[in-house]
């Protein structure tokens, strides 16, 4: 019997990838994921086997890495970020549960995007946060937008992943116009783009003027809370220590 590890590889950078994930994928016999991820990593594991597959081939991946699997291969199904935020640790455990095959499923945590997306733009997300996904593939719109509004009318921080694609081009405004009803207009924004990854970019903002700047799928939206603030070029949100 194999075995699978659930392997967050962080943003993409090998410099940003655990010590636990890189074991991880060198005791493992073959390698499998999305190709986007696969080609992040294929150069640093040289003679290892690697399956890749397109979007939207989630369980058919975690079908084919269980197989593998019960042919008695160690596995790494790698996900960008943490293997269990948005990533491949829940489908992957589903299915080895519904299989009842006695496989052993290890998840191994990583950087995520939010987390190294806030450490470019300084200490956003000091205090309480809440990360929304604007993807509307696995969620209603509609609840994402109930999402959006109580993380608003709550105050938390407030990071948006996949703000924007060519066939949701709208929703990031939707989003920003919702956050305007609970926030000022001059509230902290930072956009990241290509987070922890080659031609990483950044820029600082306010909630009315975000739309003003490049966003798309590969950008990481934090927006600050009532008491987030900018000072020398980095955004800073008070835990409440007295100083």
């Amino acid at each position: 019997m194999g075995k699978i590890f659930v392997v967050g590889i962080g943003p993409g950078g090998m410099e940003d990838m655990t010590p636990r994930a890189k074991n991880a994928i060198e005791n493992s016999d073959i390698i499998i994921g999305y190709s986007t991820y696969i080609d992040l990593i294929k150069d640093c594991f040289q003679g290892k086997q690697f399956i890749s597959s397109g979007m939207t081939r989630e369980v058919e991946r975690c079908t084919l890495v269980l197989e593998k699997a019960l042919e008695g291969n160690t596995i790494s199904l790698v996900s960008s970020g943490d293997s269990g935020i948005y990533g491949m640790a829940g489908i992957m455990l589903e299915i080895a549960n519904k299989s009842q095959e006695k496989v052993e499923v290890e998840v191994i945590p990583g950087i995520t995007a939010a987390t190294a997306a806030a450490a470019v733009l300084g200490a956003p997300l000091m205090h309480d946060f809440a990360v929304i996904s604007l993807s509307d593939l696995m969620t209603p719109w509609e609840l994402i937008q109930k999402r959006l509004e109580y993380a608003a009318a709550g105050d938390f921080v407030t990071c948006l992943y996949n703000p924007k694609s060519k066939n949701r081009s709208e929703y990031i405004g939707i989003a920003r116009d919702i956050m305007l009803k609970s926030r000022k207009e001059n509230t902290p924004v930072g956009l990241v783009r290509n987070a922890g990854r080659q031609n990483e970019t950044h820029t600082i903002t306010t909630l009315a003027q975000m739309l003003e700047h490049e966003i798309d799928m590969f950008t990481v939206v934090i927006i600050g809370n009532s008491q987030t603030y900018i000072e020398n070029g980095k955004i800073i949100t008070p835990r409440g220590y007295k100083i």
